[in-house]
């Protein structure tokens, strides 16, 4: 069984680089659940993979990887993302396939939820009202166990009003909501401490906020502990990965208890810092554990 269950996307990436196209395995919610997989705690990921070339080319990855994939049906193939970057920033375009992903909870799938010690959720349609009713059915004591990171990207949206009701209403039963000031700007909110506190009167135990190169901060339960981004001398590659390598960074502190203050919150989030930036100084979005 997994510590770790991961719930979200898993596509390929299509990107230009010297002049080619190259496909690379990638995902917001793969990401966390090979994070967490490289800080030595067994993870498995529930993505919508489909029965074609790039979904088996998805499947080799984990597994060599040592993840446990479980697919769910994918009636309109992988999910693909088409990048360009501007300054180490990538954009994307998503195929008909990501915009109408949908994960389903079958026996394995309800098994691997039940028993995972914390349930993970990245990049979730959360525009669709009965994938989100699915979840909150067969996630029990999510309070204790559930960490949503919502992930909203324009291009996989259809409807961002809902998306917002639904990321209060996840969040109104959740252990911890990870959020960037991108998403609260793209959600309508004045800046991220605004979001913080919106989801935080829902009901979410604690919000992660990450800002770039402002560094990160924990509210909740009475709490505000900030720290910055970590200083090396190795020059920032790209960006892709950092979110996610922060989300899994927390999500392996998680496994060993929920904090009870601000100096084991304070470490949690140095350690993150931590391996965001050794994450940024390789190509790629796999997280990479910072040296010494």
């Amino acid at each position: 069984m997994a510590d770790v269950v991961v719930i979200g996307d898993a596509l390929i990436d299509e990107f230009e680089h010297d002049g080619q196209t190259v496909e690379a395995v990638g995902g917001a919610a793969l990401n966390v659940a090979l994070g967490i997989r490289i800080l030595k705690r067994r993870s498995a990921l529930i993505a919508m993979v489909g029965d074609d070339e790039a979904g088996d080319a998805i499947a080799r990855h984990v597994r060599e990887a040592d993840v446990a994939l479980l697919r769910t049906d994918a009636p309109y193939g992988t999910a693909r993302a088409v990048s360009t970057r501007v300054g180490g920033e990538p954009t994307y375009v998503f195929n008909e396939a990501a915009q109408k992903r949908r994960v389903e909870f079958d026996r394995d799938a309800l098994l691997l939820v039940r028993t995972a010690s914390i349930v993970a959720v990245s990049c979730l349609a959360l525009d669709n009202d009965a994938q989100v009713d699915d979840l909150l059915t067969v996630v029990t004591d999510p309070e204790r166990r559930l960490v949503l990171d919502p992930n909203p990207r324009p291009g996989m949206m259809n409807n961002l009003p809902l998306f917002a009701a639904n990321l209060r209403r996840i969040a109104a039963v959740s252990l911890l909501v990870k959020v960037s000031d991108e998403d609260a700007a793209l959600l309508g909110y004045l800046d991220l401490e605004s979001l913080a506190e919106d989801l935080l009167t829902s009901g979410a135990r604690y919000v992660l906020g990450t800002a770039g190169a402002q560094g990160a901060t924990l509210y909740g339960d009475g709490l505000e502990v900030s720290v910055p981004i970590a200083q090396l001398d190795a020059p920032i590659v790209d960006t892709m990965g950092a979110g996610d390598s922060v989300l899994a960074t927390t999500v392996a502190a998680l496994l060993g208890g929920i904090p009870e203050d601000e100096d084991d919150w304070q470490e949690i989030l140095e350690r993150a810092m931590s391996v965001a930036a050794a994450t940024c100084r390789v190509a790629g979005p796999t997280l990479q554990l910072p040296r010494g």
